[in-house]
């Protein structure tokens, strides 16, 4: 019974400092106040950050996983339809003016037909269908490249860190009834002319629209050791798209004609468009699909306006940074950003460019201060100009409906969290956890119980009262 109440009374303690100790201060550090909560130094906003992780799971995974995983799907869709180079991962289409093939390429989709070694099948566990997969594929695509785009195709279905890894196979073109020959990146036909070196392409092996290839085990294909180059301690540069040794380079895209600008062509941020709204909607909507807006959003979001009418701030701007700074910004900017945390997926370099284009875009949308672009700004940020006021509607709408909801009780936020905690009970060592919490209650006592017999929150429930007690209990155990 001591034990049950002791776990109580720290996590309690706990909650309501996580809270309160973002404010000891404040009156004496004005400047800081719009970037309060905006950095992850202290203790109580990285307790902040795990405690929305936790308690906004279940809104990610029935309401807004979906629009961001489809966000995710379509960049990589798009980005793989035009050319990426494989060492620079700049892209002929991307949201990202530093990751943008800024040459005039030629290239020619192609649709080629792969089967997967039962070997191959055998050792990975799965079965799907293996057998002449249409795959689409450009002919300047890398035999890297072509492998991972064959793997996405046959195993869209199938977690990314349960798929083959395109390292452990080989990719055989079958020619005819018995001719075969392994595709490498790199073998003795690579083009080479003094520190240079081309990657192998589908074109340089002269694959035509529609061959036959084969994923193989590498461990199957030593008969073919003989074309590949020999180990050398010389390093070479590799020819780029945006960068060639071998062929005189087209001139630059200017930015007119970027792919970038050509949206009202159906360029990619046009494409993009409507997964963008859809998550931006859903995350910015207090009701969404039949899901409500979790407890804990509008429990923290009342206190933050609690906490600028005590400390006498009536600056709206202040109190709207904070709210933005303690979820959009710390919590669903890392998801759009990383969506690898939630999906067991591959986030490639240029779908990472890309959705950094839209996480600022995001950031951009819950700020209020007005953003001037000029002839000379990113064209990055000037894709999304015309639509960032729009989501500013979205996020100010958005608080100000969280503000008009009926108030959540004490009683209510504990019923949930016991919820969660019971949900969980077997996934974490509580002990663990209760005895990291005390040992930082032991290192700042003083400042915890200062603070905690000044707030009136914690005056209520005594909780300096029960610290102490806390305190008592530990030290008579440790001492029997």
């Amino acid at each position: 019974m001591v034990k049950t109440s002791l776990v109580h009374d720290v996590a309690a303690v706990a909650r309501r400092e996580t809270l309160s100790c973002l404010w000891v201060g404040v009156d004496r550090v004005k400047c800081y106040w719009l970037a309060l909560m905006g950095w992850t130094e202290s203790v109580a906003e990285k307790m902040l950050s795990a405690w929305f992780t936790f308690l906004l799971f279940k809104f990610l995974r029935e309401c807004a996983g979906e629009p961001l995983f489809m966000l995710f799907r379509a960049v990589k869709q798009q980005v793989d339809k035009g050319p990426v180079d494989a060492i620079t991962s700049e892209a002929r289409y991307s949201l990202s003016e530093e990751k943008l093939i800024r040459q005039s390429i030629d290239f020619k989709p192609m649709t080629v037909y792969v089967s997967i070694s039962q070997q191959a099948v055998f050792v990975s566990g799965l079965d799907p269908n293996t057998e002449n997969v249409p795959v689409k594929v450009l002919d300047c695509d890398t035999i890297s490249q072509v492998k991972e785009k064959a793997l996405d195709t046959i195993y869209r279905a199938t977690p990314y860190s349960q798929r083959p890894r395109k390292d452990d196979l080989d990719l055989e073109w079958r020619t005819g009834a018995s001719g075969r020959l392994i595709l490498y990146d790199e073998d003795t036909t690579t083009k080479t002319e003094g520190e240079w070196k081309k990657r192998n392409t589908l074109n340089h092996y002269r694959v035509p629209d529609g061959g036959c290839l084969n994923l193989v085990s590498k461990q199957s294909s030593f008969y073919n050791l003989s074309i590949l180059p020999e180990k050398t301690d010389k390093s070479h540069k590799y020819e780029t798209l945006n960068l060639s040794k071998f062929s005189s380079a087209s001139p630059p895209l200017s930015r007119a004609t970027s792919p970038l600008n050509h949206d009202h062509d159906g360029g990619l941020k046009g494409t993009l468009q409507k997964f963008v709204d859809d998550l931006f909607e859903t995350i910015f909507s207090t009701a969404h699909r039949g899901s409500a807006l979790p407890l804990a959003i509008k429990y923290m979001f009342d206190f933050l306006d609690d906490q600028a009418l005590q400390h006498g701030i009536s600056d709206p701007d202040v109190v709207h940074t904070w709210k933005s700074n303690s979820l959009p910004l710390r919590f669903w900017v890392n998801l759009i950003k990383n969506p690898n945390f939630v999906f067991d997926i591959h986030k490639s370099n240029i779908v990472d460019s890309c959705l950094s284009v839209v996480a600022q875009t995001f950031m951009d949308s819950c700020s209020t201060s007005d953003h001037r672009l000029g002839k000379d700004s990113p064209s990055s940020k000037l894709l999304y100009a015309k639509d960032i006021p729009v989501y500013k509607e979205w996020v100010e709408r958005y608080y100000s409906d969280i503000k008009m909801m009926q108030a959540i009780s004490d009683q209510d936020m504990n019923a949930m969290l016991a919820e969660e905690s019971r949900l969980h009970t077997s996934e974490f060592n509580t002990n663990c956890a209760l005895h990291e919490l005390y040992t930082y209650a032991v290192k700042y006592n003083e400042q915890l119980t200062v603070t905690l017999e000044e707030d009136e929150f914690s005056q209520k429930q005594r909780l300096a009262y029960k610290l102490e007690q806390v305190h008592n209990i530990m030290a008579a155990e440790s001492n029997p």
